[in-house]
């Protein structure tokens, strides 16, 4: 039974033009590497290092960082234990009023008392600043490291600069060391961010960007399977570019630098439109969907892969739909706003969070 679902989800029909076959990929010439989809299979156990990685260098870089800044975790009030409430927050953190009422009945509590245990029992669940920032200046740190390193191998290709070349010659054309290696690191960072996204900071758009992820995932492992690694290694730079700036605009909204982190906010804003709703769309997509039928046609996997892109550019829309509505916000308030995906409520009004937007990819 494994082996007939294998062999219906790697059928050749499927993943390759007419008259492909993986034995064409597998056996290349002396000399000439083709992408192998067992090779992805060594991103999981890097996903687990990276996510070990991770913690270290939250525990021994980013912290350090956050006292120097004089960020604190700060010191939170108690709620009076209640044996009561504390089983009903654990199902509903935020019940209606309905509930308030039966429950403020039960206890012999005002009302006021019932909502305001709820208030700060939500609050301490809350993730520290502190917190928040170790989260944001890792994902700085891979975003940079992996957007420099991107540009850095493909300045000189050029596919880069004539996405016709992507298409060319199709699917045989040899991978070099470096795709590989920026392949599988961005792989096993998103199978990381997976698993993470259950313990990390929660959102409104928890759902948004596990579908965000997975589409990613999806994305990198079926255009390394069928070696459309050109096309995909410039979605990945693409998206990677923006996200540089919105985790920069978050550590300097921890740290309290009010005007850098604006400042950051709006060149974010800039390079997302820039990226995200021209470069991506009217750029990497176009060529995806008309170039390469031009130059080698449709065919099952195409459609499929397009259809993943699209799926990306919607999200894209939508976030960015997110990024305006908190310009719109910062020109009236002089500053960013609070954060619109953030699904944790904040007892105080001074604190801002400026991540309205993820990804990426």
């Amino acid at each position: 039974m494994a082996l007939l679902v294998s062999a219906w989800i790697w059928k050749e029909q499927f993943w390759f033009p007419e008259n492909v076959t993986w034995a064409d990929l597998e056996h290349p010439a002396p000399g000439v590497t083709y992408p192998q989809a067992g090779h992805l299979l060594y991103a999981l156990p890097l996903a687990v290092g990276v996510f070990i990685l991770r913690l270290l260098f939250e525990r021994l870089v980013a912290k350090p960082c956050a006292n120097i800044l004089h960020i604190q975790t700060g010191v939170r009030r108690q709620v009076q234990p209640n044996a009561l409430l504390e089983k009903f927050y654990l199902s509903k953190t935020s019940p209606d009023h309905r509930h308030l009422e039966q429950l403020s009945k039960q206890l012999g509590w005002d009302l006021r008392r019932v909502q305001r245990w709820f208030r700060i029992r939500r609050d301490q669940d809350r993730p520290t600043i502190e917190t928040k920032f170790c989260e944001s200046m890792w994902r700085f740190t891979f975003y940079s490291l992996i957007f420099i390193y991107s540009v850095f191998y493909m300045w000189h290709s050029p596919w880069v600069w004539n996405t016709r070349h992507c298409w060319y010659n199709y699917p045989f054309q040899p991978m070099i060391q470096s795709q590989y290696n920026h392949y599988i690191a961005e792989l096993a960072f998103y199978w990381s961010l997976m698993f993470s996204q259950f313990i990390d900071i929660k959102r409104k758009d928890f759902l948004i960007m596990f579908i965000h992820h997975l589409a990613t995932i999806l994305l990198i492992t079926f255009s390394y399977s069928n070696n459309m690694l050109r096309a995909g290694a410039l979605v990945m730079c693409v998206h990677d570019a923006s996200d540089v700036f919105l985790e920069a605009a978050k550590l300097a909204n921890y740290a309290k630098y009010q005007r850098l982190c604006d400042a950051l906010f709006v060149l974010f804003a800039l390079v997302f439109f820039i990226t995200r709703l021209v470069i991506f769309p009217f750029w990497i997509i176009h060529s995806v969907l008309f170039e390469s039928w031009e130059i080698m046609g449709p065919y099952r996997a195409w459609w499929l892969l397009n259809s993943l892109l699209l799926v990306l550019q919607v999200l894209h829309i939508y976030w960015f739909y997110l990024i305006t509505c908190i310009a719109v916000k910062s020109i009236f308030k002089g500053k960013v706003s609070k954060d619109d995906r953030s699904d944790v409520e904040s007892s105080s009004e001074e604190e801002i969070n400026s991540n309205c937007s993820k990804k990426s990819m």
